[in-house]
């Protein structure tokens, strides 16, 4: 089943009356990183169908932009100009990355994507200064860290403005980041929220609630595999063409 069909299913079932659009448009904010070496997706096509029922008005896409990649900054713009071109987004709202150096403790993925710190242990051990091992000593490491700035704000401002202006019956928001946390917990109190994590990870505890809060109808979805594969762009896109390592 595509994207489509899983998300205007769970959303006829879930939000029939007030998503219905009869009297007011509906908009959605939409936080999605920038497109992987193997996808070029259509934002608008995960949401939109030819079915009968609720259907979105406005995609407004939050995106930040690359500054000190250019190949991912290049790549980047032509994927914006594509969505644009083929009329995937209405609306583009852009953060940015800031560079910095950080230094933090040398750490791998664990259990449900959680952190775990690494410590010393054989074949790698650290020794004091009179050549005794270390136990649990913790590697510190020096990084660039490329911080996002300002999608989560247009997205949470956006999302707020349209909701408390009475301007949508629903807001479908397309996130795993907690920082919208407090945003989507006030929405709920007012209109239907549809939460979509467009990741792998487990959803943001933060952004799980019930879906009888506030004015309930909520619901929650994750993207899968073939949501993506399914709502492809087509190739070309008026001049624009998909390079052959995409």
């Amino acid at each position: 089943m595509n994207a489509s069909r899983c998300l205007h299913r769970r959303a006829e079932s879930v939000l029939r009356r007030p998503f219905n659009l009869r009297t007011q448009p509906a908009r959605l904010a939409l936080a999605q990183p920038p497109p992987t070496e193997s996808t070029l997706n259509q934002p608008k096509a995960v949401l939109d169908s030819s079915r009968s029922g609720p259907a979105p008005d406005r995609v407004l896409h939050c995106v930040h932009r690359w500054g000190s990649n250019p190949s991912g900054r290049q790549k980047q713009d032509l994927y914006v100009k594509a969505l644009r071109a083929s009329q995937s987004i209405d609306e583009l709202e852009e953060g940015k990355f800031k560079p910095r150096i950080t230094k933090s403790p040398l750490a791998i993925r664990g259990s449900q994507g959680k952190p775990e710190v690494v410590k010393s242990r054989w074949p790698v051990v650290v020794q004091d200064s009179q050549g005794n091992p270390v136990r649990d000593a913790v590697f510190l490491v020096s990084q660039l860290r490329n911080e996002e700035k300002g999608t989560d704000v247009n997205v949470a401002s956006h999302l707020l403005l349209d909701v408390l202006s009475n301007d949508v019956e629903a807001a479908i928001v397309i996130s795993n980041d907690s920082d919208l946390s407090l945003p989507v917990r006030e929405c709920r109190l007012r209109v239907p929220v549809g939460v979509v994590n467009p990741s792998s990870a487990w959803l943001a505890g933060d952004l799980q609630g019930s879906a009888s809060d506030g004015v309930g109808d909520h619901w929650w979805y994750q993207l899968k595999r073939i949501d993506f594969t399914s709502c492809q762009m087509p190739d070309p896109v008026g001049t624009l063409a998909k390079p052959s390592n995409w």
